[in-house]
């Protein structure tokens, strides 16, 4: 048996050329926390809570339903914020306990965004 500890760090890619596009998005409209140095294959690497969102280019990037999930503490402010900036939202079928919701990032990523309820 793997005795696992945590989850790293979750690889998504990009189009070839748009690291400025992805830096644009993931620091300046999400505000995420850009991890500085040099990476692996070029990558740009991110913090969210304690897991880290490495991006990196690659040919024949693709829409899919695959998808990381993070957990915030408020959906609903987290929702309307990613509204005010033109990123579309999506809903999907209801999980006991959690509220949840789905949007995309410029490159056809997809991820979603949940609050357990209490």
């Amino acid at each position: 048996m793997i005795h696992f500890k945590r989850l790293d760090h979750v690889l998504i890619t990009i189009p070839p050329g748009t690291k400025a596009a992805a830096r644009a998005f993931y620091g300046g409209t999400l505000g995420l926390e850009e991890i500085a140095g040099q990476h692996p294959r070029g990558a740009t690497w991110y913090r969210i809570g304690d897991i880290e969102l490495h991006l990196t280019e690659e040919e024949g990037t693709y829409h899919s339903d695959r998808h990381p999930a993070f957990e915030v503490a408020d959906l609903a402010a987290a929702r309307a914020f990613l509204e005010s900036q033109g990123v579309g939202i999506s809903t999907s079928s209801p999980i006991a306990g959690r509220e949840r919701c789905f949007f995309r990032d410029p490159f056809g990523n997809r991820f979603e965004l949940i609050e357990y309820l209490k």
